[in-house]
């Protein structure tokens, strides 16, 4: 991965965000860790794994500008000599490009209507008892101001949630659109906190979908030991929050290798469940009735082979070695 850009470039992309952000991924592309490529008004956010650079969603620029975006990026990153593939694409970047790129489903995102939360809540019983047993055991949950995230005590405690989070993974920290990042940019984030007794249990993190006027419930972190029923405690939280502001548009994200991936997309995701467990996040994304399931993709160029594609992406989200990685993880204990 790369250093992290200079902070004026980030402040450009910003403003780019808050006008055109419409993948759920456009906020993350400023954390660390990101080069972009400016063309007119607009850019292309990535990271350099070495043979490729890998983007992170879709060109963020205004629709008739994506396509003329889109090209002269992969003229950039034909003359630096790298592969180009875009992780986490939809399907109005697909309609938008047509055969300028090809493109393998990787999963789905599921879609809420915060309004619609508290009908779901009376339709699923066992989602309002999740809901009692955290609150039967102390826990409240509440939004933090952007000055709590940026210094101060409630900043501590979310700091030392998040690592021990981290640390009770299988897997060593990832990279790209999956690192732990709660902190930057925080006047445009919003951050809510389960607290129990004083004491900060679970932590989610929500990052603005602008051009959607949405959400993107980015991190949710639970400590290992906190009650049964915190991470539902902290989405509802969200999702009330959410109703009270009138937003009509949120998600959770990927839930990566689900729904009608290919043949050995479904085979990777049987013989990964012993690291991670793609079925359980499916299921636990389901419990909560999403309004609809829309399918992301990974899209490259129509030279490139979908293998060597996927390749290169999963080379960003491990820090750009698989033996690293894998060896990270093989000596982090039980």
């Amino acid at each position: 991965m790369t250093s992290s850009a200079p902070i004026a470039e980030r402040e450009r992309v910003l403003s780019l965000v808050r006008r055109y952000g419409w993948n759920a991924t456009a906020f993350q592309t400023l954390e660390a860790g990101y080069r972009y490529f400016f063309h007119g008004d607009g850019c292309v956010a990535y990271v350099d794994t070495g043979g490729a650079w890998v983007v992170a969603g879709a060109p963020i620029a205004a629709p008739e500008a994506i396509v003329d975006l889109l090209e002269a990026f992969l003229a950039s990153a034909r003359a630096a000599g790298r592969r180009t593939c875009l992780f986490a694409t939809e399907q109005r970047l697909l309609e938008l490009v047509g055969q300028r790129l090809r493109s393998l489903r990787i999963g789905e995102q599921p879609v809420w209507d915060p309004e619609a939360w508290a009908d779901t809540l009376k339709r699923r019983r066992s989602l309002r008892e999740q809901l009692r047993r955290a609150r039967a055991k102390g826990v409240v949950v509440r939004e933090v101001t952007a000055s709590e995230l940026e210094a101060g005590e409630i900043r501590e405690g979310i700091e030392r949630v998040a690592e021990r989070w981290l640390k009770s993974r299988a897997m060593a920290p990832m990279d790209f659109l999956v690192r732990l990042e709660l902190f930057s940019f925080s006047a445009d984030r919003r951050c809510f906190v389960a607290e129990q007794a004083g004491r900060i249990v679970g932590v989610a993190g929500v990052v603005p979908v602008p051009a959607r006027r949405g959400w993107f419930v980015e991190d949710l972190v639970r400590d290992p030991a906190a009650p049964n029923g915190t991470g539902e405690l902290l989405i509802d939280g969200v999702m009330r929050w959410a109703a009270e502001q009138g937003v009509d548009w949120l998600t959770l994200g990927l839930a990566p290798l689900a729904g009608d991936v290919s043949p050995l997309l479904q085979a990777a995701r049987k013989s990964g469940a012993l690291l991670y467990d793609f079925g359980g996040l499916r299921s636990y994304k389901a419990k909560l009735e999403p309004e609809l399931w829309m399918p992301i993709y990974l899209s490259f160029p129509p030279t490139q082979s979908a293998w060597r594609s996927l390749i290169d992406a999963l080379a960003a989200f491990t820090r750009g070695g698989f033996f690293g990685f894998g060896w990270r993880t093989l000596t982090r204990g039980p």
